[in-house]
């Protein structure tokens, strides 16, 4: 899983995981389209336990792919039916 942790002054952190294969696609379902972009998303590859500290840590976390959902899910970070399909790619946003 791709993360990125995005910073700036007087503003909440913003993360971006994506699963791996995901990184650099678009998602694209009627008149929406997802880019998946490293931009975003970031380039690092992150381990499961980097990924569950940002969800602990962070309060804004976009994030697409199977793995990194379900992680979040067994996790109790977010709830399977509060995810969104996008092309067949399941998404979540945590505030």
């Amino acid at each position: 899983m791709y993360i990125r942790i995005h910073r700036s002054a007087g503003c909440q952190e913003v993360v971006g995981i994506c699963d791996q294969e995901l990184l650099g696609t678009t998602l694209a379902e009627g008149d929406l389209n997802m880019v998946i972009s490293p931009s975003f998303f970031g380039e690092h590859l992150a381990t499961e336990e980097e990924i569950l500290a940002a969800l602990h840590d962070c309060g804004n976390i976009n994030m697409f792919g199977e793995r990194c959902i379900d992680l979040a899910v067994r996790h109790g970070f977010v709830e399977r039916e509060s995810c969104r399909m996008i092309a067949g790619v399941p998404h979540a946003i945590i505030l």
